[in-house]
């Protein structure tokens, strides 16, 4: 059974058809590229998985069971945790605060609460071990590197052992060495059983890591694909439209 399920999914904004018919099915272990030009729906079709807002049609299923999500909270308590491109992390905290941003580990009696820095550091720490990253609990985020920062987003994710990870763009803008340890923290989510989509504009990464291929093209769904059953020539063509379907 698929983790997640779309089945014919459109999006209108008034006047503007966002998404026409999308289906797309993933399941667990599995890592799928969503690829498009800029305005072919990707990030519109992200947004509807992370609950930032509901389909205007279509039906959307998690391992078999139909949700409708009006928030973003609701989307993670059913197991979806997205990393955004702006990774939404805080330049003064330390990594392992910024796994826990927002969900704290506590310690003490009554309503006297203290935060619990120890618990919050060694889980943190097992979490990096996971991920086979270098970063440590107690590094300010402001001194890390792309692929270190990379690291404490997902690891955020994994504090709640999510179904589907969303990825926007995590490679844009970061060093080759940097790129590589992103694409193996990737690849480290899927060996643990996470399904992940992964929208990018770099071709070797998603034709590296992904196992299947998903193309857009102004709202429509164009191609849904093994990578090994295509290329980036094909991919290409049928991004730009020199291609009409896959």
């Amino acid at each position: 059974m698929a983790v997640v399920e779309l089945r014919g999914i459109s999006k209108s904004f008034g006047a503007i058809r966002a998404l026409n018919g999308v289906d797309l099915t993933i399941e667990r272990g599995e890592a799928i590229g969503l690829m498009g030009d800029n305005g072919a729906g990707k990030s519109t079709l992200m947004k509807i998985i992370a609950g930032n807002f509901p389909p205007t049609s279509g039906d959307f299923l998690i391992d078999g069971l139909p949700v409708h999500f009006s928030r973003p909270i609701e989307a993670r308590q059913k197991g979806i945790e997205i990393v955004y491109q702006d990774l939404a992390l805080c330049d003064n905290l330390t990594a392992a605060q910024n796994v826990f941003l927002g969900r704290e580990l506590k310690r003490g009696f009554g309503p006297i609460r203290f935060l619990d820095h120890g618990a919050m550091n060694a889980r943190a720490a097992k979490l990096f071990a996971e991920l086979k990253s270098e970063t440590r609990p107690r590094d300010l985020v402001r001194q890390m590197s792309g692929g270190q920062r990379q690291a404490v987003a997902i690891a955020r994710t994994r504090l709640s052992d999510p179904k589907l990870v969303l990825m926007d763009e995590p490679t844009a803008a970061i060093s080759v060495r940097q790129v590589k340890e992103v694409l193996d923290l990737i690849l480290r989510l899927k060996e643990t059983g996470h399904a992940v989509i992964l929208v990018s504009h770099r071709m070797p990464d998603v034709f590296t890591v992904c196992d299947r291929v998903a193309v857009l093209r102004r709202g429509e769904k164009v191609a849904d694909k093994p990578v090994r059953n295509s290329s980036p020539e094909e991919v290409t063509g049928l991004i730009t439209g020199a291609l009409a379907a896959a």
